[in-house]
C-alpha cells in the first residue's frame, strides 16, 4: 500500500493544532498567577513542537490540496480540537453554539472543496 502525501496532511495538522490549543490557552488554567512572560515564554516552547508538526503538515499537503483548501481543513481542525480541550480539559460548560459554528464550517469546507 502506498501513501500519498495528503495522508500524512490531516494526522500532522490534527497533532500541531492539539500544540498550539495548549500554547495558546493552557496557561490559563495552570499559570493564572504567574507573570505572563513566563506565560508566554512557556508557550513559545509549546509552539515550537507545533511548528514542527506543522510545517511539514503544510509542505505535503500543499501538492494535494490548495492552499485555501489547506486552510479550511485546518480551521476544521482547530474547532474539532478546541471544543474537547474546553469541556474536558478547561471545564467550559458545553455550548451549542459549538455545534452552530461546526455546521458553519462544513458550508465553509463545500465552498473550498468544490
Amino acid at each position: 500500500m502506498q501513501f500519498t502525501p495528503a495522508f500524512f496532511t490531516i494526522p500532522l495538522l490534527i497533532a500541531s493544532n492539539v500544540f498550539m490549543t495548549f500554547a495558546w490557552y493552557g496557561h490559563l488554567k495552570h499559570a493564572q498567577s504567574k507573570p505572563w512572560l513566563l506565560a508566554a515564554l512557556a508557550s513559545w516552547g509549546v509552539a515550537l513542537f507545533e511548528y514542527l508538526l506543522q510545517v511539514p503538515a503544510n509542505r505535503m499537503g500543499f501538492g494535494s490540496f490548495s492552499l485555501s483548501q489547506l486552510k479550511i481543513i485546518q480551521e476544521v481542525i482547530t474547532l474539532a480540537v478546541f471544543i474537547p480541550f474546553a469541556v474536558f480539559y478547561m471545564d467550559q460548560p458545553f455550548k451549542w453554539d459549538f455545534l452552530w459554528a461546526g455546521l458553519c464550517l462544513v458550508g465553509a469546507v463545500y465552498f473550498m472543496f468544490r
